[in-house]
């Protein structure tokens, strides 16, 4: 992600639906049922750092990196209330330049679907292959192309919380991308100021995305419907990849 300046500020009420302690157990049981232990964790596109929270409280060794710094000071505030201490790394998922390695990388809520050009993609799985250690586990979830297609398509949807109105316009695209334009309507002393993001995701397919991967020195162990450890379905909305390093050349 990059930029957000407004959008940051609503994002938490906008996902207000994401059950982030469940989603923790969720990564904390398919890591054990790989026989993985979580290690050094990087938290790739962190967003505001919920889901990082969520993990340092369940006790993993985490930090975040993400490419918006608005984000980026929302979830530092939000650790700071908590009193955590977590490493927060303002860089874009294709250029990632950590200080050494990890054991483990996740990436959830759709993230790399914000990466819609397929060479800034695969660079971005080239670098978390080039930091991660042998053996190392790589955790990602993606709307799928069926979500792209049916679900979002050129559909609008309107959110109405307590700090915003949202009305989200999808418009498709060719490749799967869909063209996301966010009017927020910011209530303050009973005077609505409006103020507007555009956002791009792509879908791709398991397949592609499964021979990126292999580009990138990864091997794909499963592919999970979401929540789930059982198989995708052709009408699956989100996908979830476990992948290990298996070649490990040209390390830092």
């Amino acid at each position: 992600m990059s930029g957000y300046r407004v959008f940051s500020q609503f994002y938490d009420s906008l996902t207000f639906n994401v059950d982030y302690e469940k989603r923790a157990e969720y990564l904390q049981g398919v890591l054990s049922l790989w026989g993985h232990d979580a290690g050094l964790t990087l938290d790739l596109a962190c967003g505001t750092g919920s889901m990082t929270i969520a993990l340092k409280e369940r006790g993993w060794d985490v930090f975040g990196v993400d490419g918006s710094q608005d984000m980026l000071s929302i979830a530092m505030e939000k650790a700071y209330d908590r009193e955590l201490s977590i490493l927060f790394l303002c860089q874009q998922m294709e250029s990632l330049d950590l200080y050494g390695t990890i054991d483990t990388c996740i990436c959830t809520l759709d993230s790399l679907n914000h990466i819609t050009e397929k060479a800034s993609l695969q660079a971005a799985f080239d670098k978390v292959a080039l930091f991660m250690n042998p053996g190392g586990l790589f955790v990602f979830d993606v709307n799928t192309v069926y979500k792209h297609r049916h679900i979002l398509g050129n559909n609008t949807f309107v959110y109405d919380t307590d700090e915003v109105y949202c009305v989200w316009q999808n418009s498709l695209k060719e490749n799967n991308i869909v063209n996301i334009e966010l009017d927020l309507f910011e209530k303050a002393d009973g005077v609505y100021t409006r103020h507007t993001e555009h956002i791009r995701e792509r879908a791709y397919g398991v397949d592609e995305l499964k021979r990126m991967l292999a580009q990138s020195g990864f091997e794909t162990l499963a592919v999970y419907r979401d929540m789930t450890t059982e198989p995708l379905r052709e009408d699956s909305d989100r996908a979830v990849f476990v992948a290990r390093i298996v070649d490990v050349k040209n390390k830092v």
